[in-house]
Order: C-alpha cells, then sequence, then structure tokens
C-alpha cells in the first residue's frame, strides 16, 4: 500500500495520506515517499495547484511515536527522522505551485505543523489541532518554526505550552486555516478553491508564491525594495504582458507558462 496516493485531475493534484491504522502518522515511509512526489510535482509544467489530505478519521496525528521509543535508537535516528521531515516540510514551502490543506479530524504535532506549512488551508467544523509534544516531555521544537510564522508568537507560545486542543473555529481566528466548512462540503470546497487558483498562469503563480515568502520577513524598506525589482522583472514575462493585453482587449488571456 502506497503511504501517499497521487492523483491528478486536470491542473489540480491531490496527494492523500494514506496510513489512516494510524491516523495517517508521519511515519519515515509516509514522508520519503511525500518527498518523492513532491520532487516530481516540482518539476510538473501541467500541475498548478497542490492539495493535501488525509484518509481515515485524521487528516494527521503528527510523528509516529512507535519509531521513536525505545533502547535502539540514538541521537543519529533522531536527527536523521526530523531532517527528513523539515526537508518535506520545506519543499512545501518552496514547490512553485500552491499548496492547500484540506483538513479533517485531528492535525497534531508535525500534522499540525503540516498545515501551517502549506500556504492555505481549509477545514470542517469538527476539526482540532493541537501541538500537544508538552504533554508526553517532547516539546514541538520543529512544529513550532512554522506554526509561529502563520499565527503569531502569543498564539502559538501557548498552543505550545498548553498542549490544548484548538477548534477549528479558533484555528481560523488565528489564522492557521482560510476558512471552515460543514464536513460534507469540505472536499467541494477545497476543490473549488484549486480550481479558482489553477485559473491563473503557472509562471505567475510560482513567480508570486516565490516573491511572497522571500519578502515576507524582510523590514518594509527592504521588502519594498526586493518587491518592486520583482514587479518590474515580472512585467517582462510573456504571461503578464498577454494578461494586461487580454485586460485592455477586454478578453481572457491565454496563458503560454513560460
Amino acid at each position: 500500500m502506497e503511504p501517499v496516493l497521487f492523483e491528478k485531475e486536470g491542473s489540480v493534484c491531490q496527494l492523500t495520506l494514506n496510513q489512516p491504522e494510524s491516523r495517517n502518522a508521519l511515519s519515515m515511509d509516509l514522508m520519503k515517499d511525500m518527498q518523492g512526489k513532491l520532487n516530481l510535482i516540482t518539476e510538473d509544467p501541467d500541475i498548478r495547484v497542490v492539495v493535501i489530505m488525509g484518509k481515515g478519521p485524521a487528516f494527521c496525528a503528527g510523528h509516529n511515536m512507535k519509531e521513536m521509543t525505545g533502547e535502539d535508537y540514538d541521537i543519529h535516528h533522531f536527527r536523521k527522522v526530523f531532517s527528513i521531515c523539515s526537508e518535506m516540510m520545506q519543499t512545501l514551502h518552496h514547490l512553485p505551485q500552491p499548496v492547500i490543506a484540506q483538513v479533517h479530524g485531528i492535525a497534531t504535532a508535525a500534522g499540525c505543523q503540516l498545515v501551517a506549512a502549506c500556504d492555505l488551508a481549509i477545514a470542517e467544523t469538527g476539526a482540532r489541532f493541537a501541538t500537544p509534544g508538552v504533554k508526553i516531555g517532547l516539546f514541538c521544537s520543529t512544529p513550532m518554526v512554522p506554526l509561529s510564522r502563520v499565527i503569531g508568537r502569543r498564539r502559538a507560545l501557548e498552543m505550545l505550552l498548553t498542549g490544548r486542543f484548538v477548534t477549528a473555529q479558533e484555528a481560523c481566528q488565528f489564522g492557521l486555516v482560510n476558512r471552515v466548512v460543514e464536513p460534507d462540503r469540505l472536499a467541494e470546497e477545497t476543490s473549488n478553491l484549486a480550481k479558482e487558483i489553477a485559473q491563473n498562469s503557472q509562471f505567475t503563480l510560482g513567480f508570486g508564491k516565490r516573491a511572497f515568502y522571500n519578502q515576507i520577513d524582510l523590514d518594509e524598506v527592504s521588502a519594498y525594495n526586493y518587491a518592486k525589482e520583482a514587479i518590474a522583472l515580472n512585467c517582462l514575462a510573456e504571461d503578464a504582458q498577454e494578461g494586461m493585453a487580454a485586460f485592455l482587449q477586454k478578453r481572457e488571456p491565454e496563458w503560454k507558462d513560460r
């Protein structure tokens, strides 16, 4: 059984975590499979948007504890686990395609990290989020990296220090997810958002995602210096010229995606 299922419909790709018996815990096999599929997606010019979801009762319950306990494991093993996980999370960040998390059930520890590492997220009303490592003596140090950047210091620290579950509605207020929908609407709402984004130029989506993350942690002056050069270069792109011409001519653009 494949740890991660890959399905492509038009210009939207779906990656489904496929270990429901463990609530899609991030085993080494799952993370390696996910990394391999993300590498292929990076090079696929036909994919404009990626959706990540989980099979079974939960989105993702974090790392697989069975691979993290016992006398056989040493510091080299744990470094390998978290290096593979960190590489996977950073690949989501650097992927040229926007990535949407479709969240149901629980997203805990590294599962919550996965949601935060995606560019956008939609959750069903019953979804819950937590970084509960503190309750078992294992502070969620790696999950805190994207979490603190997405929801801010105070809220991230509260989640990290208490380990309590956050409801979908709270997660939306925090900015961890973009919207909350009824469970029977989750797949449709995520698909609609993916298709809406996928209508745009692949070149522009990749350029814009990269520009967003390059400027987000800069001071305002540096961000403007970066952004004004980025948008000037963007103006030279074939799709930008086509898009502006189409706007002036009151027609739909024909993307070249170069």
